[in-house]
């Protein structure tokens, strides 16, 4: 199938490429000429491993264009994807639809055959209905239908989750529209995976709802955590215990940071300002948002014991910065807000992440870039782990730090604290 996506951000560019790799022929759209020329060129904007390498194989099979000519890509494609950004509105809750709404306004203008329109980008309740009242005078021509088909690919994981998705959620009454999205996904639908034709409206509301709940327990392990570190137990052996029971599930319960990233702090936002509107309080959900930002403050609050409250002039260490490993997602990383914090008391910050340096860090005084883990830790006073990649889960504290007394703040419970303690080292973790 000949297919186009609208926008080359994470969802666009992920979903485009692997559709590409299953030998559609799809069109990547972007009005920054920019980023298409660098992709034109094999580079990946983004850091999601094993991509650049499907990207470049289906570029040179020609079944992957890079365009800024939004009509031609549209034209030329039977299925059309709206991959553009839904950012929380400033100084709201609400999720800003302008891309949207802005990318239907120019479908208008130049469809004039049949396509499928989807809403790939997480677009709360009701929004299908608006893009199918801009696109009215095509559908009454019967020249559209307007589906939604939420993603649900993790940020470091995206090409296993887009080959092997645990469901494909198509939001359509259109039995035309479903049929051919059926025949689009058949190739990953037939292993083990589930297909799941429900109305517009319910998977605009599935997608707001799964990254709510996921939210919740972790908001949920976060708050056991504290209550662990009062009562001398571990918090990895109560998410254990409770993960091992079926309808509870081991995943999103490992105490740690606030989550961040791209999805769930907006998406929670967006579905509470949703339900508002409508005048239903999610009581629930207002409490997950207001745990997670309560979240960042205590973590900060336990490197300032962990250090005595004294800070000034202390080298800090942190090792990862993003939100999650095996991504460069800064978006509301806990690292941030940390950094700013003690930057404040004028403690002298560094950092190593393998993903790279941050321009978000660069304004923050006092924080320094390594460009390995050794010369981070030399001499420094507090370890911070804040990101669990896989290069931190084997390291000796003592040779890289080479100084007697520091301490080490274990943000993801890596390491063993009874190893720790027979080492000698100053050693905090979570819930523990």
């Amino acid at each position: 199938m000949k297919l186009c996506m609208i926008g080359t951000g994470y969802v666009g560019l992920v979903s485009g490429v692997c559709f590409s790799d299953l030998g559609n022929t799809v069109y990547c759209v972007d009005k920054d000429q920019n980023k298409i020329e660098l992709l034109n060129k094999g580079t990946v904007p983004i850091y999601e491993p094993g991509l650049e390498e499907i990207l470049k194989r289906n570029y040179k099979a020609k079944r992957l264009i890079f365009t800024t000519d939004l009509k031609k890509a549209v034209s030329n494609s039977d299925i059309i994807f709206i991959c553009v950004g839904t950012p929380t509105r400033k100084n709201s809750n609400s999720a800003d639809l302008k891309y949207v709404f802005a990318v239907a306004h120019q479908l208008k203008k130049i469809i004039s055959k049949y396509k499928i329109i989807i809403t790939k980008s997480t677009v709360p309740v009701t929004t299908g209905d608006k893009i199918e009242n801009i696109l009215s005078k095509l559908k009454n021509k019967k020249l559209v239908d307007v589906v939604s088909n939420p993603e649900f690919l993790r940020e470091g994981e995206a090409i296993r989750d887009f080959i092997y998705p645990d469901r494909v959620i198509i939001g359509t009454d259109s039995k035309r529209a479903n049929k051919i999205l059926q025949s689009l996904y058949l190739p990953i639908i037939k292993k083990t995976s589930r297909y799941f034709n429900t109305s517009r409206r319910g998977a605009e509301m599935i997608k707001y709802a799964s990254n709510a709940f996921l939210a919740t327990k972790i908001s949920y392990i976060n708050e056991l955590a504290n209550l662990c570190e009062k009562t001398g137990v571990d918090i990895k052996d109560v998410s254990f215990g409770m993960g091992s029971d079926e309808r509870i599930g081991e995943r999103f319960l490992r105490a740690g940071p606030a989550y961040g990233g791209s999805c769930f702090p907006k998406d929670t936002r967006a579905l509470i300002d949703t339900a508002n509107r409508f005048k239903i309080d999610l009581s629930i959900v207002k409490k997950v948002v207001k745990s997670n930002e309560k979240r960042k403050l205590l973590l900060t609050n336990k490197v300032v014991k962990i250090l005595n409250k004294n800070l000034k002039n202390k080298i800090i260490t942190f090792l990862g910065v993003t939100f999650k490993p095996n991504t460069d997602d800064m978006r509301e990383a806990s690292s941030i807000p940390m950094m700013n914090f003690l930057s404040k008391k004028n403690c002298k910050i560094r950092y190593f992440d393998p993903s790279g340096k941050k321009k978000e860090l660069n304004k923050i005084k006092n924080v320094q870039f390594y460009k390995n883990i050794s010369s981070a830790c030399f001499k420094s006073d507090l370890i911070i782990i804040h990101t669990e990649w896989n290069v931190f889960k084997l390291l000796n504290f003592k040779n890289l730090v080479k100084k007697k007394n520091f301490s080490i703040y274990d943000m993801r419970n890596i390491y063993s604290p009874a190893k720790m303690k027979k080492m000698k080292v100053k050693y905090f973790g979570v819930g523990r």
